[in-house]
């Protein structure tokens, strides 16, 4: 990783940490049951937050954040913050707590930091000081999957390994369930974004994590398109099993 400031990692895990807070408080003082406007609430009420804060304390710097235009200048820049304001907008509106807020910072050609908190303030990851997962006990090898949508892949992957499945809520939850020892892998072939990534990815190459694409090729951020479809993050000595079993899968998907 690009070596970052204290202060960076600080900032990232304070907006992380402050942003989850205003979440609390707009679901708590949300009025009505329309949880399609639950989620627009908490994705206004978290971005503008964030955004209030980077402009006052990370003002020179760039931003790609899922709920504001995006624009080119980040491509040139040396610096930029990649947001996810709510990740998880249908386990927030559902008061459930596998939501996450995201906050990375891409530096000088790498994503450097990444902060994630984790459905609310009290529990924030953050690459500056996650340790290692815990031992892996001993059973099937167990791999986070969506809750309402789990990739094909996915499913023929855990046939593969003899693998448990554990469903849970969303991208960010998953990646650090993997961190925290939780589940040992997470495996994703159904279409993300770099801002669903940034931050957990982050967290996870701290603590020692694989992190890759589902052909084994780097996670690369602050591209023109971020547009960022699959991902894997497992416990390393998993990594090349897992790796061997996604492309056994994807061969015979296209016999």
């Amino acid at each position: 990783m690009t070596e970052v400031s204290l202060s960076d990692s600080t900032l990232a895990e304070s907006i992380a940490q402050s942003a989850a807070e205003v979440l609390i408080t707009t679901r708590r003082e949300f009025l009505g049951d329309d949880l399609r406007a639950l989620k627009d609430a908490g994705d206004a009420s978290a971005q503008a937050h964030i955004a209030g804060r980077l402009a006052s304390e990370a003002s020179s710097d760039a931003i790609l954040s899922e709920e504001a235009k995006d624009s080119a200048e980040r491509l040139s820049a040396e610096r930029v913050w990649i947001i996810d304001p709510l990740d998880g907008t249908r386990e927030f509106s559902e008061s459930r707590d596998d939501w996450a807020v995201h906050v990375a910072l891409w530096q000088d050609g790498e994503l450097a930091l990444g902060a994630v908190a984790l459905g609310g303030p009290d529990t924030v990851l953050s690459s500056a000081t996650v340790p290692a997962p815990p031992a892996r006990p001993e059973g099937p090898v167990r791999i986070a999957v969506s809750r309402s949508r789990p990739p094909e892949i996915v499913n023929a992957v855990a046939e593969q390994l003899g693998a448990t499945l554990v469903a849970m809520g969303s991208a960010g939850v998953k990646v650090c369930a993997v961190v925290t020892g939780e589940v040992d892998a997470y495996v994703h072939g159904g279409g993300q974004y770099e801002w669903d990534s940034a931050a957990p990815v982050a967290v996870a190459r701290a603590a020692g994590l694989h992190t890759s694409r589902l052909d084994g090729s780097p996670l690369v951020y602050n591209q023109q398109n971020p547009y960022l479809p699959d991902l894997v993050v497992c416990r390393p000595e998993l990594a090349a099993q897992i790796l061997e079993a996604i492309a056994n899968a994807e061969r015979k998907a296209s016999e």
